[in-house]
């Protein structure tokens, strides 16, 4: 079991991990509300990668996390998942024209 520090790094393994073996690949996470922790973990039985946070701005990250792992269980995986890490949500928005004072 490896507890990994870089959020990046548990990203990119845990991305790579479920590429390799998509059938037998589990993604878990747990909060325990009493130490206010957040823990993430992927295995596929043969290797267990853990993230572990205090933090509240990693709920962003860990919600970019399951929309990755979403599309590659639901489109396969060999999904390109740059389109799922929030660029094109970004361009999606409209713009918020005329919203100020009229004069």
């Amino acid at each position: 079991m490896v507890y990994l520090t870089s959020w990046d790094e548990f990203v990119e393994r845990s991305v790579q991990l479920f590429r390799a073996d998509p059938e037998s690949t589990r993604y878990v996470m747990k909060y325990r509300h009493c130490d206010g922790k957040l823990v993430l973990k992927v295995t596929d039985n043969k290797e267990c990668l853990k993230f572990k946070t205090d933090q509240a701005q990693e709920a962003k990250k860990m919600e970019k996390l399951n929309n990755i792992f979403f599309a590659l269980m639901a489109r396969g995986p060999e999904v390109d998942i740059a389109e799922v890490t929030g660029k094109e949500q970004t361009e999606a928005q409209p713009s918020k024209k005329g919203r100020g004072r009229k004069q």
